[in-house]
């Protein structure tokens, strides 16, 4: 049975990638390799299908590929998808993930909140969320993520 602390383990380490991969946006070598890996530890991609719909997307809102991720993560003169600018090079200086509520199974688990990405200025970005982990050899990786802005209720009838 996978454990709420499973749970929250790979929250942080998916939060301390992404405040690692903003602090290695100068060395573009270092920060392509990181995220590559980032993306291989945290995710399902190399093995099954990955459902990833990013906060900041509006024309190609769904990432299957991993390709597709690194693209969104750190764009680049590469970058597989022309909207990307690179998320994950803001950068960060911390991620916090507030659960709303955590469904564990046997070989998943389902995490949905808010999480909340502090720049270096320290001003904090609120984002909702919804991660679908599996286990796979040990580890729990993402194979569903959906993040998107909280909705602003329009005043105007």
């Amino acid at each position: 049975m996978i454990t709420k602390e499973q749970v929250l383990e790979v929250q942080k380490k998916w939060g301390d990638g992404v405040v690692k991969i903003g602090s290695l946006k100068e060395n573009r070598k270092a920060c392509e390799h990181f995220t590559k890996d980032f993306i291989d530890e945290r995710y399902a991609y190399l093995n099954g299908p990955v459902v990833f719909k990013p906060t900041k997307c509006a024309l190609e809102q769904f990432r299957s590929e991993k390709e597709e991720a690194v693209s969104y993560f750190i764009a680049g003169e590469d970058r597989k998808c022309d909207e990307d600018k690179g998320f994950a090079l803001q950068p960060w200086k911390k991620v916090r993930f507030e659960n709303s509520g955590i469904i564990l199974e046997e070989k998943r688990a389902i995490a949905m909140g808010n999480y909340y990405f502090t720049d270096i200025e320290g001003n904090e970005a609120k984002v909702e969320f919804t991660f679908g982990y599996k286990l796979d050899n040990g580890e729990l990786k993402i194979d569903v993520h959906h993040s998107s802005f909280p909705y602003v209720l329009n005043t105007i009838s």
